[in-house]
C-alpha cells in the first residue's frame, strides 16, 4: 500500500502575507520559429515562468509549473511557432488554467537571434546577432504579449563634437582661410566626438496578435543610433561607419526620441492602447559612468507627439 505524501505547498503559511510572483528562472528550452517557404529559426531560449501566490498558501507547485512549461515548450519545438510571443502567451495561459489558486501568470523568455547582413561599403556577407525578448502575462480579462529586441550601435556625443567644431573654425580663421570655405568644409566633414557603444531596447506590448514583425523592430532599434555596427568590417566599411556616425551625432535621449519616430512611422496600425517601451543605454568611452534613457508610452499618446497634436 503506498503512502499519500502531504502536499505541504498547500497549507497555510505561517506569515500570511501574498506573493506577487513565484516561479522559475533560468529554464533552457529549443524553440523554432516558422518562416513561409523557409527553413526554420531554431532559437536556444531561456524562460522566466511565474504565478501570483494568495496569501493562505505557503507554495506554489513548483513541480506543476515545470510540467506546463515543459509540456508547452516542448509542443512549440515540435510543431512550430510562428511569434515567439506566442510561445510564451500559450505557456502563461496554460499556467492559469492549471493553478486554481492564481489570478496571474507570466513567461518570459530571452534569446539571441541571428541575421545575415551586407556589409555598408564593400557589400560582404557577415553576420549579426540580437536580443529577442518576448513575454505574456494572462489574467482572467485576457492575455497581453510583449515582443522586443536589444541591438548594439554607436553613438557619437554631439556635446563633444561641438567643441571640436568650434576649435577648428578658430584654426582656420587663424589661417585667414575665408569664412564661406570655413562653413562648406565643416559642412561636409564632421568633426571629431567622443563615441559609445550603444545598447537600444524597443518592445511593444499588446493585446492579442499586435501585428509587429520582429525584424522591423530590430530595425527601428539599430536605425535610432547615430550608426549601425557590423561585425565585419574593412577599411572603407570602417570610414562608412566612423562618417555616418559623426553626420548624426545624438546624445542619450536623441536616441529614444529617434525611436519613438521609427516607430510611429513603421507601426502607424498599432492600436492606442499598445504600450512601447524605448531604452537606450551608453557605454561612455571618457567616463566611468554611462548614460541612460527610456519612455514607456502607450501608442495612442506617442502618436500624438510626435505627429504634433
Amino acid at each position: 500500500m503506498s503512502q499519500q505524501l502531504p502536499d505541504v505547498q498547500a497549507t497555510a503559511p505561517d506569515v500570511t502575507v501574498g506573493l506577487s510572483q513565484v516561479g522559475v528562472t533560468g529554464v533552457e528550452k529549443l524553440v523554432k520559429i516558422a518562416r513561409n517557404g523557409k527553413r526554420p529559426i531554431v532559437l536556444m531560449a531561456e524562460f522566466e515562468v511565474f504565478v501570483d501566490l494568495p496569501s493562505w498558501r505557503k507554495g506554489a507547485d513548483m513541480s506543476r509549473n515545470m510540467e506546463v512549461i515543459d509540456e508547452v515548450l516542448e509542443a512549440a519545438t515540435r510543431e512550430e511557432a510562428y511569434r515567439t510571443e506566442e510561445v510564451c502567451g500559450d505557456a502563461a495561459e496554460r499556467l492559469l488554467e492549471k493553478h486554481d489558486y492564481t489570478t496571474k501568470a507570466e513567461v518570459s523568455m530571452e534569446a539571441e537571434f541571428v541575421r545575415r547582413e551586407r556589409t555598408p561599403a564593400t557589400d560582404r556577407e557577415t553576420q549579426h546577432t540580437v536580443d529577442i525578448l518576448a513575454s505574456a502575462t494572462a489574467t482572467e480579462e485576457g492575455t497581453r504579449e510583449e515582443i522586443g529586441a536589444r541591438v548594439v550601435g554607436m553613438t557619437v556625443c554631439p556635446c563633444s563634437q561641438g567643441m571640436s567644431v568650434a576649435r577648428a573654425k578658430q584654426k582656420l580663421e587663424d589661417l585667414d582661410v575665408a569664412e564661406g570655405k570655413i562653413t562648406e568644409f565643416l559642412d561636409e566633414i564632421p568633426q571629431p566626438g567622443h563615441s559609445q557603444r550603444g545598447h537600444a531596447t524597443l518592445t511593444v506590448e499588446a493585446d492579442g496578435d499586435p501585428d509587429v514583425d520582429l525584424n522591423d523592430l530590430i530595425d527601428v532599434a539599430r536605425d535610432s543610433m547615430s550608426a549601425r555596427i557590423y561585425n565585419l568590417a574593412k577599411r572603407p566599411d570602417e570610414d562608412h561607419m566612423t562618417f555616418d556616425a559623426h553626420s548624426d551625432a545624438k546624445f542619450v535621449e536623441d536616441c529614444v526620441r529617434s525611436m519613438a519616430e521609427g516607430v510611429v512611422d513603421r507601426f502607424d496600425g498599432l492600436a492606442d492602447d499598445a504600450v512601447l517601451t524605448m531604452k537606450q543605454s551608453n557605454d561612455e568611452s571618457i567616463h566611468q559612468h554611462n548614460a541612460h534613457a527610456e519612455r514607456v508610452v502607450e501608442m495612442g499618446t506617442l502618436r500624438a507627439e510626435v505627429n504634433g497634436d
